[in-house]
């Protein structure tokens, strides 16, 4: 939520105070530490670190990545039960125990067992902080702290996979153990990072009826619904660079494997560096939380289009086809940057507060059956021609922003924009009485009327808006000096 104050004429932003908010994103950096020194050297990572083959470690870790997603629904239901910051602090535990486990599972039933409770934790760990952020912020203050988090966790991803570079390098195979415990510690020390959190408390949302509140009230939320389909899709865009790019630069332009990891570095670097920033341009021109995720779709669905066209064209040169790259992956950044912020905080604040774990447990669901699907699907229809994947992926992202727009209307107007809070302070006289007032603005919604109406101190500013004229007035003598007021909106109804 988000306050303004204006005093003779001039305006200043009053965010709404989160207690510890530096926790949540600092810690989100230290566990994109930790998960940067394993995601880059996966298979050879757990290679090392349990002496099984490449073979068996990637069935293992494929069968317990699909069988983690089994995880999420029991954590939606236990983050509506405790709250999301003691789940949160579990599964900072269980994959700490998890890590430093690692280097003890030498058996194959052994590294199978830890392998799958590990995979749990990390599947059901997206949805709980999602949670979590909608406990400890709301309305605009939802946005910036999801833009942080973002951009906090890119930087600790690359920082992560050069510290596990230059261990490995200096320490050789053993390296991978002293990563595998250094991702264990990092996982620890993020959970004691998050202790000055502490949650905002609830709104009327959360005091709503529980009656018959399982995963059938999730099932029968046809907008949230929606919404979570047209993550899945957009979903797919964000496995291409990952998974579709390196095999599409190499086999199908034959251009030299650098230019992956160079786009890869290109994507981490941007989002670490320019997400806040993006973020709050965005949130500044009062763009709606659905035309901002539909409008990251659009740039995905023109970056994946000049994809198909360099595909075409299949250019020679080296250096043309790595500025073509570049500009794709600019491109490509950028729709992530608008995308993911506006997209997950929409999630989080389209879901009742009283079972928001379970909903946001659903909504996560979308983004693992998308990483789970996109290798197969991609690689098959690479196999038929190079340019399939991302006619597919144009498609499935112009999709995603039509189904946003359409569904716009059907969720409540405090997800679809952030409620502020507007206070104005007009001074008539500096020695004598001075009049202060306080005016909600929901955009969208309308301006809730008042409830009391006092006398007026003194005659209101003519730069008064229309909103503060109906809100609620008081006076205090000059003496004790005048006295804001404060209001904070009820959330939205759900329609």
């Amino acid at each position: 939520m988000t306050a303004k104050l204006i005093v003779e004429g001039s305006t200043v932003e009053q965010p709404e105070r989160i207690p510890g908010q530096w926790a949540l994103p600092v810690a989100a950096a230290v566990n994109g530490v930790g998960t940067g020194m394993y995601v880059p050297f996966t298979l050879v990572f757990f290679h090392h670190v349990t002496g099984l083959s490449f073979t068996v470690v990637g069935l293992v870790l494929t069968v317990t990545g699909l069988a983690g997603m089994a995880a999420l629904p029991p954590a939606g239901a236990a983050v509506d039960r405790f709250g999301a910051r003691r789940v949160q602090l579990a599964l900072y535990g269980v994959r700490a125990v998890g890590f430093a486990l690692y280097p003890f599972a030498g058996s194959l039933p052994a590294f199978a067992a830890v392998a799958l409770v590990t995979a749990a934790a990390d599947r059901a760990f997206p949805a709980v902080q999602s949670s979590l952020l909608g406990e400890v912020a709301r309305g605009a203050g939802r946005d910036r702290l999801q833009a942080a988090n973002r951009a906090m966790q890119n930087g600790g991803y690359g920082a992560g996979a050069l510290l596990a570079t230059l261990v490995i390098a200096l320490a050789g195979a053993t390296g991978y153990t002293y990563a595998a415990w250094g991702n264990a510690l990092s996982f620890a020390l993020a959970a004691l990072l998050l202790r000055p959190l502490r949650p905002l408390p609830a709104t009327g949302r959360a005091a709503e009826p529980r009656a018959g509140a399982g995963y059938r009230l999730v099932l029968a939320d046809r907008p949230f619904l929606v919404v979570t389909g047209a993550n899945f899709l957009n979903a797919l865009s964000y496995s291409a660079l990952s998974v579709l790019f390196p095999l599409f630069v190499v086999e199908w332009l034959h251009g030299p494997a650098v230019l992956t990891g160079a786009a890869f570095t290109l994507n981490t670097v941007l989002c670490a560096v320019a997400g806040v920033f993006v973020g709050g341009r965005v949130r500044r021109t009062g763009a709606r939380r659905t035309r901002a995720a539909a409008l990251g779709g659009t740039l995905f669905a023109a970056a994946f289009l000049a994809q198909i066209a360099l595909g075409t064209l299949r250019p020679g040169s080296t250096a043309v086809l790595g500025g073509g790259l570049v500009a794709v992956v600019l491109v490509y950044t950028l729709g992530e940057l608008i995308h993911s912020p506006a997209a997950e905080v929409l999630a989080v604040a389209a879901a009742p507060e009283a079972v928001r774990g379970r909903y946001l447990a659903a909504y996560q669901m979308s983004w693992s059956l998308a990483k789970a699907v996109a290798p197969s699907l991609f690689t098959a229809l690479l196999a038929v021609d190079g340019r399939a994947p991302w006619a597919l992926l144009v498609l499935t992202s112009a999709a995603a922003a039509a189904l946003l727009i359409r569904t716009e209307r059907h969720l409540p107007a405090d997800a679809v924009r952030p409620t502020t809070t507007t206070i104005v302070h007009t001074a008539t006289a500096p020695t004598t009485t001075g009049t202060t007032r306080l005016a909600s603005r929901t955009a969208g919604v309308g301006t809730a009327p008042s409830a009391s109406r006092q006398p007026e101190a003194a005659p209101p500013s003519p730069s008064l808006t229309a909103a503060a004229k109906r809100a609620p007035l008081a006076s205090r003598p000059a003496a004790a000096g005048p006295t804001p007021l404060t209001s904070r909106p009820a959330e939205g109804s759900r329609s």
